[in-house]
């Protein structure tokens, strides 16, 4: 329900306070000027590994190498800084989109700290359904602006109807 280039942007290029060129995934445009940033660059080989292999030992090492990948990425954008990019007004955390929910789910479940660690680095590890949540309050919330937009406008036009009501009046009393 978003609309591109009005409701967000992808691969929207920005410089940080160094000068470092970073590229978020999606900027979704916020009322009010504000912005949220969405990454999904999350690498899943290590959960593909762990999901094909049948031997139990190589199995477990592939889920450390996930449970490590993920802790990796969530470090790496907790690093990036993204509210401090120029030009954006961001919020201070950042949406890691996680594609697949079993791949959330288990290192949720292998590592119970997952969520709060991330939190703690301004991070939301979002999933396909809690995207669609966020991506919903956010539509909801662009629709509430538009009502209020219409709104003024409305209590606007009708102001300026009564000044002309008013003014036609007393021209019509004038002339008696």
């Amino acid at each position: 329900g978003l609309i591109k280039g009005v409701q967000y942007d992808s691969q929207h290029h920005a410089k940080n306070e160094d000068g470092q060129k970073l590229i978020p995934d999606v900027v979704i445009n916020l009322p009010e000027g504000k912005h949220i940033i969405v990454d999904s660059k999350v690498s899943l080989t290590a959960y593909h590994k762990y999901c094909s292999e049948t031997e139990k030992d190589i199995a477990d090492g592939h889920l450390k190498d996930h449970l490590n990948a993920v802790r990796a990425r969530v470090k790496e954008l907790s690093d990036k800084n993204y509210y401090d990019l120029s030009g954006l007004n961001s919020l201070e955390y950042v949406l890691m989109f996680m594609p697949i929910e079993g791949a959330f789910s288990i290192a949720s479940h292998e590592n119970h700290g997952l969520v709060e660690s991330a939190l703690k680095s301004n991070v939301i590890i979002v999933t396909p359904t809690t995207l669609l949540l966020a991506l919903r309050t956010i539509e909801n919330i662009w629709r509430y602006e538009a009502q209020s937009q219409n709104a003024q406008l409305i209590a606007t036009k009708a102001g300026q109807l009564y000044d002309k009501f008013v003014g036609f009046v007393s021209d019509v009393e004038n002339v008696g």
